[in-house]
């Protein structure tokens, strides 16, 4: 996968890729990036609120747009997120877009099914480590 070649000092922009079932998880990604007492730090350029629309190609145009300004997409893996045709498409434009992409089950996640991206693509499946997500973060 591509890696961009930025300065692992500076704030990284980050997409999450997730299934919705999984939100609570990511909240709590979220909420570890805030905590001061943690090295996590990333501007989170994914979707806060739903995209008020009905309308796919607009939702998907104004996710296009998060990703472009992301330096890396992280996949937190549920036990459903293989089913997320969503999450398929978001690593397709991650990748379509040369995006570093990283993935990692959510917390108490050990097996599961993969997206088929990232089964396709061959990606790096890590276990839930917040301390190793700092560090892959910080390579990029």
């Amino acid at each position: 996968m591509y890696h961009n070649n930025h300065n692992s000092k500076e704030k990284k922009r980050v997409f999450l890729s997730f299934a919705s079932e999984d939100l609570d998880h990511v909240r709590g990604l979220r909420l570890l990036k805030d905590n001061p007492n943690f090295e996590l730090e990333f501007y989170d350029e994914s979707i806060k609120e739903p995209i008020d629309s009905l309308n796919a190609n607009y939702i998907k145009r104004v996710i296009r747009e998060q990703i472009k300004r992301a330096s890396v997409t992280i996949c937190l893996i549920g036990e459903t997120t293989h089913k997320s045709r969503w999450v398929d498409w978001e690593l397709e434009t991650s990748g379509e877009e040369k995006k570093t992409i990283i993935t990692m089950a959510i917390k108490g996640v050990e097996r599961t099914t993969l997206p088929k991206f990232i089964r396709e693509n061959e990606i790096t499946f890590w276990s839930w480590d917040p301390e190793h997500l700092v560090k892959l973060i910080s390579e990029i």
